[in-house]
């Protein structure tokens, strides 16, 4: 969740290699559980790279039509959109959610903005910014909306951390402060969304400041949006029935064991009912 840092870039998306469905077409059935395929769900990891296979089926148990792709190789660079397979889910489902973890709420929130087939986002340790990725010393824009690059807050590559492992949540602050004049122009425009919003947070998220994000979001768009904070929790809250998920970047996510499973029973219910509208 670092701003990503590679020797030897890979630029490639899914609309230069496909969809890499590592969920769905690994012998795991779509909507096995109590409902009609009615609400489709499109669930986006973070920058880890590493599909939410267990979050996946947590929600097929649920009766959720989920499809769990793996949306970037090695750079969160210059990723089209329209790459993301909403219109599968859209094709066999009358409602179509996007839940996304960390730099996964950001695709999940810019998918709410931009694609009018999107009706529930859940934005898990968000953003209210997009951010760039950092490769051979460039910074390039993380996303792009039909051909043209979608602006992006630049990161201060004068800041260094001060703990090891190194907590990034003053990187993104100092860097909000020294591209002051960028920031709006690359704040996601979370107001172009009419569907359901649900944020939830830790107050001790290490990473970026994603409370003080959701609250950012949740004041420019309060209508039909939900915020849910916890002040014990970390970057990567723990849903019921599911394991803490490792790797990804060493660095200090905050939180504990017992904060981030506390703010996973505190959203769960209310994930539902994000997803049912």
């Amino acid at each position: 969740m670092g701003p990503g840092r590679h020797d030897e870039p890979r630029r490639r998306s899914q609309a230069r290699d496909g969809h890499h469905r590592l969920h769905g077409s690994q012998g795991v059935p779509a909507g096995r559980g109590r409902r009609r395929l009615s609400t489709g769900v499109l669930l986006l990891h973070g920058s880890s790279g590493t599909p939410d296979l267990e979050r996946a089926r947590l929600l097929e148990a649920e009766g959720y039509d989920v499809l769990a792709p793996r949306w970037f190789d090695e750079t969160i660079s210059e990723i089209p959109l329209e790459s993301f397979p909403v219109a599968e889910l859209a094709e066999r489902n009358d409602r179509v959610a996007v839940v996304g973890v960390s730099r996964g709420a950001e695709a999940a929130l810019l998918l709410g903005a931009y694609d009018d087939r999107v009706d529930a986002v859940v934005g898990l340790s968000p953003t209210a910014y997009m951010w760039a990725w950092i490769a051979d010393g460039r910074q390039s824009p993380a996303w792009t909306w039909r051909g043209e690059a979608l602006p992006f807050v630049p990161f201060d590559l004068d800041w260094q951390p001060a703990d090891d492992p190194p907590s990034y949540v003053g990187l993104y602050r100092q860097s909000l402060i020294k591209a002051a004049d960028r920031a709006e122009a690359a704040r996601i425009p979370v107001e172009r969304f009419a569907g359901d919003l649900l944020l939830a947070a830790g107050e001790d998220d290490r990473v970026w400041p994603s409370a003080e994000f959701a609250r950012r979001i949740a004041a420019v768009r309060p209508e039909r949006t939900e915020v849910l904070i916890s002040t014990p929790a970390g970057h990567r809250p723990v849903f019921p029935g599911e394991q803490p998920k490792s790797g990804g970047q060493v660095m200090a996510r905050g939180g504990s064991d017992e904060g981030d499973r506390a703010l996973g029973r505190l959203v769960w219910p209310h994930l539902l009912h994000t997803l049912e509208g």
